[in-house]
């Protein structure tokens, strides 16, 4: 299998962080497993933490409370609250850290997720995601929480579990 194409930008100018990653599978395959709590738990946390699904309801109006889970048991939670969801199309969202009941941490960064799917042909689809954040600092707080490495970590992940599970 060969490298899949991943573009990571930072534009700290404009407070922007901008993923541009190529997998390859259909965009059906893709868009389940960034949408089914059940597959996001298999490849959204870098390893050896784990993803664990509180709620999640994928549609606009809807959130996703999860915890990311060190191999001690330690747990950080976060909560993404859909604005926009078009099937197989995208979603847009923002993001912030929690408590275990989904109230946002005010002192952690919060940011506009936006993500996009194309299927650039029947078995390879391209994800954007544009990340924008309000002020540099919550910018500056992410990228020192190791948030390159951690996304794209996950992404490998999820690279993975398309290889290993050819259908779901």
């Amino acid at each position: 299998m060969s490298t899949p194409t991943m573009n990571f930008s930072v534009d700290k100018e404009n407070n922007k962080i901008q993923v541009i990653r190529e997998f390859s599978a259909p965009v059906s395959r893709v868009w389940k497993a960034w949408s089914q709590p059940e597959l996001l738990d298999q490849w959204w946390a870098p390893e050896p933490w784990t993803t664990q699904t509180k709620e999640m309801n994928f549609r606009e109006g809807g959130k996703w409370v999860y915890a990311m889970v060190s191999p001690e048991g330690e747990k950080h939670w976060s909560r993404t609250d859909f604005q926009m969801v078009k099937t197989l199309v995208g979603f847009t969202a923002l993001d912030a850290f929690t408590d275990e009941k989904g109230n946002k941490n005010t002192g952690l960064p919060e940011s506009t997720w936006n993500v996009e799917f194309d299927e650039s042909s029947i078995e390879t689809t391209v994800v954007s995601v544009n990340i924008e954040f309000d002020d540099s600092s919550d910018l500056d707080k992410l990228l020192e929480m190791g948030f390159i490495e951690g996304f794209s970590a996950a992404l490998q992940n999820l690279d993975r579990l398309l290889e290993a599970q050819e259908s779901f």
